[in-house]
């Protein structure tokens, strides 16, 4: 059943008119009830809800923005997405939350706050672990405020020539005032390390210090992320140039149960004792027991039992393990 606050939140943003608001609690509610095993249920809420949201919410502050695929310079720079994501789709730690939900709601009412001299959260940066929800949170920030995703593609941002690089980053920095989306610089550690790294060369740090330059002058509507899983390789002066630091930690057993009962939320799971498989996926990020769970599923539906069970997911959680043993060892790790 839905919690009290979820109603009384549902009631509060439908007396303030808040139409967007209203619609992320009933999806949170749905998650919820797709968490108890009410998988059904969960199901025909979320279909309502986007049904109706589609007839009749029109965004108050900007429309939505076609996607129009980088071409010229930008095609081996920039790719361009339409993510669906909402912020019902992750599971994560209460403070990572709070904090999407803060940049959310100042997003959605970036002009009142400019009225009053101030500016919306929106160049951030995701410190974390991979698998923890990085990626994700680019994307939900997309879905939520009907924005493209643009990933930047460091590969082909940083080159060996002198000068080009800082040349690409100026024509990336170029789109990011022309067109309002959601701009992922993922592996972020490779272009902003530390300027004093005994490995570093001239080029990198020209790089970095016309990034900093690039990245204090934009005034953009654009929201601009940095994600890296090594924050001890980052120029100390990047974090004073963003308005918000999220780090991300590896699933508390709490959140891998939330986890695997939302991703197993479709099968019959009367058999699995959460606690349990919970412990067993300590250590394990949030996307390796999302692939678990997933896998554990799959196999119940070819088995055509539907039925997950203690076993099972254990299995899952344990072959996952391995398998993310064998990726870190084949780099090196």
């Amino acid at each position: 059943m839905a919690s009290s606050a979820h109603v009384k939140a549902l009631i509060r943003s439908h007396a303030e008119g808040d139409e967007e608001r209203f619609y992320s609690i009933a999806l949170q509610m749905a998650a919820q009830e797709a968490r108890l095993g009410h998988a059904k249920f969960a199901q025909e809420l979320r279909d309502l809800v986007e049904d109706v949201r589609k007839k009749h919410f029109q965004p108050s502050r900007s429309k939505t923005i076609p996607i129009v695929q980088p071409h010229g310079e930008l095609a081996g720079l920039l790719t361009a997405s339409y993510p669906k994501a909402r912020l019902t789709d992750m599971v994560m730690d209460a403070s990572v939350s709070k904090q999407i939900e803060e940049i959310l709601s100042e997003q959605r009412q970036r002009d009142r706050i400019r009225e009053h001299g101030y500016q919306p959260l929106r160049k951030l940066l995701l410190l974390g672990p991979p698998g923890t929800g990085k990626t994700m949170t680019a994307s939900v920030l997309a879905g939520e405020l009907a924005l493209p995703q643009f990933t930047i593609q460091i590969d082909g941002l940083i080159t060996k020539y002198l000068g080009e690089t800082a040349s690409k980053l100026r024509l990336i920095f170029e789109a990011i005032g022309e067109t309002r989306g959601v701009y992922f610089f993922d592996e972020f550690d490779a272009l902003g390390g530390e300027r004093a790294a005994k490995n570093d060369v001239g080029e990198i740090r020209r790089v970095l210090n016309s990034f900093l330059q690039f990245l204090e002058q934009d005034d953009s509507d654009s929201i601009i992320i940095g994600a890296t899983n090594h924050p001890t390789l980052l120029d100390k002066a990047l974090f004073r140039r963003f308005d918000c630091v999220l780090r991300y930690s590896l699933p508390t057993v709490e959140i891998a149960e939330s986890i695997m009962r939302a991703r197993l939320g479709l099968v019959n799971v009367k058999s699995v004792d959460w606690k349990t498989s919970a412990r067993a996926a300590r250590g394990l990020s949030h996307a390796d027991i999302a692939r678990a769970c997933e896998l554990a599923a799959k196999r119940a539906i070819l088995g055509r039992t539907t039925q997950v069970t203690t076993k099972d997911v254990v299995a899952a959680l344990r072959e996952r393990r391995m398998a993310q043993h064998d990726e870190r060892r084949s780099r090196g790790e």
